[in-house]
C-alpha cells in the first residue's frame, strides 16, 4: 500500500479535503496540527492516501521526541478522540502494517491511536474513556427541554443570581481563562497546560475563528468559562474551568448552555462534550444531563519491540495528583511548561 506521509501544515487546501470525509472531526485539521505541532515541537506525520482529490484513509501522527518519555508515534497527543478516516474498501491490518513498519524504521517504542474501535473489534485496548455528543438538529427550544430537570434548574439558577456570560476570541479572554485553568488543574492534582500552548491556540483557533471562549462573569469578576472549537458543522467543548468559591451559583451550567446556543444558531450539526474517565462519575453525571448520547472512545498502544496491542501499565496517578496538589500555583505552572511536551 503506497501510502503518503504528509504534513496538513504545508498541505494546500487540507482543510477543504478533509472535510468531505464522513468522519472528519476538527482534531484532524491543520489548525489543531499547527497548535501541537509547535506549542511541543512535534513532527506531524500523517498516514494518508489519495485518489485524485479523495481523502481515502487518514491517521494522523504526531512523532513525539523525548529523552525522558522516549520516542513514539501518536494519534494524536493531547486529544480527545482521533478516530481513523478509513474507505470502505481498504483494509486497516494493512494501514496499521505500513505504519508499524515506519515506526520500526524511525525508533519508535510505540504507536498509539485515540480511536479506531470498529476497525479494531477484538482487539485489547490500552485504555478506555466516554465521549458525549449532542445532536442539534432540533431548535434550541426543544434542545433545552430534553436536559434533565437539575440542569434546567441550575442554568436558571445562574441567570437568576446574577451570572452574565459573553463570548470572546481575544488574546486577553486566554489569558483570563489560562488565570482560572491554573485554579482547577491545581485542585486535580495536575500542571497547566503551558501558557504558550493557549497562544497558539490564540493565534491558528480563535483568531482565524474556529474557536471562542466563553466567560462568566458575577459582580464584575470573571468565574467561570469554557475554550470550544469547531470545524465544518461540528463543534467541540475542550477545556473548562472554574473558581470553586462560586461554584453554588452554577455558572458552568450557563456557560455550556450559551455555548449551545451559539452552536444551534450558526447551523452546526453536532456538538461533542470531550472525553470523561469512566470514573469521574460527577462529570459523567454533568454531561449525561444535557440530552447526550454516551458512547466509549478506546486507546491502543502497540509496542513495536513486541509486534503486539498492549494495554497501559498500573494506575499511579492517584500519587502523583496528590504530590501536585500540594504544590504552589506557579511552580505547578513552571512543571506544565517543562514536562507536557515529554507526555504527549
Amino acid at each position: 500500500m503506497e501510502l503518503k506521509i504528509i504534513s496538513p501544515i504545508h498541505w494546500m487546501g487540507w482543510d477543504e479535503l478533509l472535510i468531505s470525509a464522513e468522519d472528519y472531526s476538527f482534531f484532524h485539521s491543520s489548525a489543531w496540527a499547527k497548535v501541537l505541532s509547535e506549542s511541543y515541537l512535534y513532527t506531524p506525520t500523517y498516514f494518508t492516501l489519495f485518489d485524485d482529490d479523495k481523502l481515502l484513509a487518514l491517521i494522523p501522527v504526531m512523532e513525539v521526541r523525548s529523552m525522558l518519555t522516549g520516542r513514539r508515534g501518536v494519534s494524536l497527543p493531547f486529544t480527545d478522540y482521533c478516530e481513523p478516516i478509513i474507505d470502505k474498501n481498504i483494509r486497516f491490518q494493512d494501514v496499521i502494517h505500513v505504519m508499524t513498519q515506519y515506526g520500526k524504521k524511525h525508533s519508535w517504542k510505540f504507536l498509539e491511536l485515540r480511536g479506531g474501535k470498529a476497525f479494531l473489534p477484538n482487539t485489547i485496548s490500552s485504555s478506555h474513556y466516554l465521549s458525549h455528543s449532542l445532536d442539534l438538529s432540533q431548535n434550541e427550544e426543544r434542545i433545552f427541554l430534553s436536559f434533565r430537570e437539575t440542569t434546567k434548574r441550575n442554568i436558571k439558577k445562574a441567570i437568576s443570581g446574577g451570572v452574565e456570560v459573553k463570548l470572546f476570541q481575544s488574546f486577553e479572554s486566554i489569558k483570563e481563562f489560562y488565570r482560572l485553568n491554573s485554579m482547577t488543574r491545581k485542585h486535580h492534582g495536575l500542571p497547566p497546560q503551558p501558557y504558550h500552548f493557549f497562544e497558539k491556540v490564540y493565534d491558528h483557533i480563535l483568531s482565524k475563528n474556529l474557536g471562542f471562549v466563553m466567560l462568566a462573569s458575577y459582580e464584575k469578576k470573571y468565574i467561570a468559562g469554557g475554550v470550544y472549537f469547531h470545524f465544518g458543522e461540528k463543534g467541540v467543548y475542550k477545556y473548562g474551568a472554574s473558581d470553586r468559591k462560586y461554584l453554588h451559583l452554577r455558572a458552568n451550567n450557563l456557560v455550556m448552555w450559551e455555548a449551545i446556543k451559539w452552536y444551534c444558531r450558526n447551523g452546526y450539526r453536532s456538538f461533542c462534550f470531550g472525553r470523561t474517565e469512566p470514573q469521574n462519575h460527577g462529570l459523567r453525571q454533568f454531561k449525561n444531563g444535557w440530552g447526550t448520547k454516551e458512547r466509549v472512545i478506546n486507546y491502543y498502544r502497540y509496542d513495536l519491540t513486541k509486534d503486539a496491542f498492549i494495554s497501559d501499565p498500573p494506575n499511579v496517578k492517584k500519587l502523583y495528583h496528590e504530590l501536585f496538589g500540594k504544590m504552589p500555583t506557579p511552580l505547578l505552572n513552571m512543571l506544565g511548561s517543562l514536562l507536557y511536551r515529554h507526555v504527549g
